[in-house]
């Protein structure tokens, strides 16, 4: 069985925008002799192998900084009239199932991906979706990870296909570019030309009226054939969570 990882490498990136900038503190071996010194055990007590434990601190990371999943209570505070659910809340039975890769590299920055899109691939592949599985949307903007670029730059997914994939019993989704939409600054700016508040966010606004998630930043779906392979996306188990970072990996088998 081959494992393809899915997943962003967690890290500093200088051309990440200040509020998903990562900040991590290695500690070197070292140090821990330290710590165990304050727990008591005398430095002639120590193997003499041991030169201390590597350890490491997250002093910065949002749940959404990296490659995570969206839980529905990151779209509204409830969905379908009920409380959303946080992403501790999230079935475990979401996470896992056959995937399928939806081609739309082709699609040019700022211009969305539609409902009409998505079917036209699927025909031409001979593509039957199914509930359960996990549909991934390659834009191939992930070559800009770790530029400023990635932020600034993309396609992104409209309203309708998002709900057009929901309704064929798709429950976990994802894409390869900074966000599910369209780049945001992008609709900052076509907002204050058109003086339209209704821009913003319209994929993932759709999670009020229909339960879904969406794992964004993505990344190696080149690497993965249009199907025939599983997807597992377990995220972090924070309580109340609006998301969390996730290893997402993909598994083909023999």
């Amino acid at each position: 069985m081959q494992i393809i990882d899915l997943s962003k490498t967690i890290q500093y990136n200088a051309g990440d925008p200040f509020f998903m900038k990562v900040k991590i503190k290695h500690k070197a071996h070292k140090s821990a002799r330290w710590l165990v010194r304050l727990f008591g055990l005398p430095f002639r007590l120590f193997p003499k192998k041991f030169s201390g434990w590597a350890d490491d601190v997250i002093k910065k990371m949002g749940v959404h900084s990296t490659t995570h999943m969206d839980a529905p209570w990151h779209y509204s505070p409830t969905c379908m009239g009920q409380a959303a659910k946080t992403i501790d809340q999230v079935p475990l039975e979401w996470c896992y199932g056959p995937g399928v890769v939806i081609d739309m590299a082709h699609k040019e920055d700022f211009d969305p991906i539609t409902t009409a899109d998505i079917k036209g691939f699927l025909q031409r592949e001979n593509i039957t979706l199914e509930p359960g599985m996990i549909v991934l949307i390659k834009t191939g903007r992930d070559k800009l990870m770790g530029t400023k670029d990635f932020f600034y730059k993309g396609t992104g997914m409209s309203a309708e296909a998002t709900e057009w994939l929901i309704g064929q019993g798709i429950k976990v989704m994802g894409i390869d570019q900074w966000g599910w939409d369209l780049p945001l600054p992008y609709l900052i700016s076509e907002a204050k030309k058109s003086n339209n508040s209704e821009l913003f966010w319209e994929a993932h606004l759709v999670g009020v009226d229909h339960e879904y998630c969406h794992m964004e930043q993505l990344t190696n779906l080149d690497a993965l054939p249009t199907q025939g392979f599983e997807v597992a996306a377990f995220p972090l188990k924070i309580k109340g969570g609006s998301g969390a970072p996730a290893r997402v990996v993909a598994l083909i088998r023999e």
